[in-house]
């Protein structure tokens, strides 16, 4: 035996930095140091350094792979084991340098996850949420407390707020709460009002979870709605969860409650933006943000422009006001006759839609698409890890427009790439997009589904509970009737 040791620097700047690690042996076996923390989550399996390893390696050749974040090209390279070798003694030390491959920081881009959660089986959350927050080389990272049933969730130990022992000039770590409700657990995401992720909060709002969650005799009350109310008046960000799912989704989204959405959050579920996309038609402005939900089981993130410099506070107000985008590596950029995502164009003096998409990437790009009020409406075969789409597009309706780009390529969680900015707005054109009355009958049908299962099967207290969250979803629903003309 003898030893690989290594020493991990960010290249522009110098410093030792945390990152994920990978040395696989001769025969394709994991090494690592003893107690070491790995990785959560599908794909590679890597371990966690403080920015400095040392291994015990058999003879042969090892494969070593670093990674932190998204933004740093992965380090790659193969050494050999073998007596006397590059010391004489066998071992070998690796000088590791990580080079960014793009430059978000410079633009004033700044990466957080909105959504993690620490299971029962975490013995050592502090330890993870310390690496995690470093490792992946995230500015926000929000853990928050969940109830589901007894299960003893690892983060629900943090208060809310602040974590100051994890955040840093450059790190802010935060604990929030996941409020939810789920009644069918053959359809948790169809039947039941659904996830709500409650951010800068100083206070949890109850009760954290209701309905069956808690167990089979408690109500299905109070809605989520209520719980948005409660948040907002701490100053909170609100989020809702796993692409919109949930019978209670287009009443809150339509009454303003939500500030986001949170966007493919579990690694498990498809990328798709169907629910957010009818939300956007009907004229409800919601801007895209993701997290990777259990552990930090994927490389989702939400980018928010401000300064160079990482401020949470401008943070936060890039978030509620669009200026977003999500991916899992790629960054995407686009601009619509100059205006940037979260932004709004009259249409009143423009006649058209000028849209620049830039995008930069470790991994390819295979298609790159331009979506105006849901439909593409044009886009490129890329296949390249940077590269300019330009388009002209006749302005005819108000709405949106966004950009989204996908690649075959699988990231070390073994996801393939995807990135979308939050839309452009466009107002002044005097008539509504042809997609907005479509939108908007999917959710009306919706919430009288929702009405009737509150109805006839819905669990509450008194007859002022059940007709409370009747006569909100009939609220919601009245918005959307009245663009069905």
């Amino acid at each position: 035996m003898a030893r690989i040791t290594g020493e991990i620097r960010d290249a522009a700047t110098g410093e030792v930095v945390q990152a994920r690690v990978q040395v696989l042996g001769p025969t394709g076996e994991p090494l690592a140091p003893d107690g070491a923390m790995w990785k959560s989550g599908p794909g590679e399996p890597f371990f966690y350094s403080d920015g400095q390893f040392s291994i015990d390696a058999p003879r042969g050749y090892s494969q070593v792979l670093v990674e932190r974040g998204t933004e740093f090209t992965p380090w790659r390279q193969t050494v050999e084991i073998e007596s006397g070798g590059a010391d004489q003694s066998g071992n070998v030390a690796l000088d590791v340098q990580l080079e960014r491959w793009g430059d978000l920081p410079e633009r004033g881009w700044h990466p957080g996850n909105t959504h993690i959660h620490y299971d029962e089986k975490e013995t050592d959350p502090d330890r993870r949420l310390a690496y995690d927050s470093r490792v992946e080389n995230l500015r926000m990272t929000a853990v928050s407390v969940l109830k589901r049933w007894d299960l003893d969730y690892a983060t629900n130990k943090y208060p809310p707020g602040v974590l100051t022992e994890f955040t840093d000039t450059h790190h802010h770590v935060q604990s929030g709460e996941e409020s939810r409700h789920n009644h069918d657990p053959d359809r948790p995401f169809v039947i039941g009002y659904g996830h709500v992720m409650l951010l800068n909060i100083r206070n949890i709002v109850e009760p954290i979870s209701r309905g069956l969650l808690v167990d089979p005799f408690t109500p299905d009350y109070p809605p989520l709605s209520y719980v948005c109310d409660d948040a907002n008046a701490q100053g909170g960000l609100v989020i809702w969860c796993h692409n919109g799912q949930g019978m209670e989704a287009p009443v809150a989204a339509a009454l303003g409650k939500v500030h986001a959405t949170n966007l493919f959050d579990p690694y498990w579920n498809d990328i798709e933006y169907d629910i957010w996309y009818h939300m956007l038609n009907c004229g409800i402005r919601l801007p895209a943000s993701t997290g990777s939900d259990w552990f930090v089981s994927s490389a989702n993130r939400v980018y928010a422009q401000g300064q160079q410099s990482f401020d949470y506070d401008e943070w936060l107000q890039s978030i509620k006001q669009g200026n977003t985008f999500i991916t899992n590596s790629p960054a995407i950029y686009m601009t619509v006759n100059g205006s940037q995502a979260g932004d709004t164009i009259d249409a009143s003096t423009e006649r058209s839609m000028k849209v620049r998409v830039e995008w930069q990437s470790h991994y390819a790009v295979d298609r790159v698409e331009i979506v105006a009020n849901g439909k593409v409406v044009s886009a490129e075969n890329a296949r390249s890890t940077s590269g300019v789409h330009e388009a002209e597009i006749p302005i005819e309706t108000d709405g949106w427009v966004a950009a989204r780009a996908a690649g075959a390529a699988r990231d070390s969680f073994n996801q393939p790439v995807w990135a979308h900015t939050s839309p452009v707005y466009v107002t002044g054109a005097g008539k509504a997009p042809v997609s907005r009355e479509d939108s908007a009958r999917h959710f009306s049908d919706q919430i009288d589904e929702a009405i009737d299962w509150v109805s006839k099967k819905g669990k509450f207290y008194t007859d002022v509970q059940r007709r409370e969250v009747i006569d909100l979803h009939r609220a919601g629903q009245s918005f959307y009737k009245k663009l069905l003309g």
